[in-house]
């Protein structure tokens, strides 16, 4: 009756043996060695986790919406000067939030926007990059690619956090998002696009022409 025990467990045994414990871990570790790629280029917020569906649900509640007015903020711009959301009030103005400089995804977006620079001029509008990297790494970002526009050093991703950009992958990376602020600091577009950096700067301009 032993044998019979035995040779019954056994295929149950080697089934089980070869299903990976946690799936999506071992998926999010392939990211993790495969994130400087084209299609994410950027760096990873965490450590690869699996969250519990709560942490997911609260991970991508948006606290700015189209139609209002979203947090002030006072960020460091790549020569280290302190730079206000304020400033910009009266005219349009185009921030979007991106992963982290010199990716291969975050720098399509940038050389998108300074290719379509003058575009975005005669719209009357400004554009503002963040990420949170740090004013040297900004500044080697903007004079490499000759970017003519502020980029804001959201160190610690407060403002992030306080506009309530979604992450990708279980939070693990940043997320690519977009707003467009008509002259009364009001929200009028918000995009997000991980995958397709460009398309943020076809859109956003598709907006400004129709203010």
């Amino acid at each position: 009756m032993a044998s019979l025990s035995i040779k019954h467990s056994l295929p149950s045994l080697l089934h089980y043996a070869q299903i990976p414990k946690n799936p999506l871990s071992q998926n999010l570790s392939i990211v993790s060695r495969s994130s400087h790629s084209q299609i994410y280029g950027l760096k990873l917020l965490n450590p690869p986790s699996f969250p519990t569906p709560s942490s997911t649900r609260t991970s991508i509640v948006a606290k700015v919406n189209k139609g209002s007015v979203p947090p002030s903020f006072t960020l460091k711009d790549q020569d280290g000067k302190n730079v206000s959301l304020s400033k910009f009030k009266g005219k349009p103005v185009v921030v979007y939030f991106y992963p982290a400089d010199e990716t291969p995804g975050c720098t399509k977006q940038a050389c998108a926007f300074r290719d379509s620079y003058e575009k975005f001029k005669k719209a009357g509008a400004q554009v503002v990059g963040i990420s949170g990297d740090g004013p040297e790494s900004h500044k080697a970002f903007a004079k490499k690619y000759r970017l003519p526009f502020t980029l804001l050093c959201d160190e610690g991703n407060k403002v992030r956090k306080e506009w309530g950009i979604p992450g990708d992958l279980f939070g693990t990376l940043p997320g690519r998002q977009t707003y467009v602020l008509d002259k009364n600091g009001v929200v009028q577009l918000i995009y997000n696009n991980q995958f397709q950096p460009e398309k943020h700067i076809d859109e956003t301009l598709k907006l400004l022409q129709s203010l």
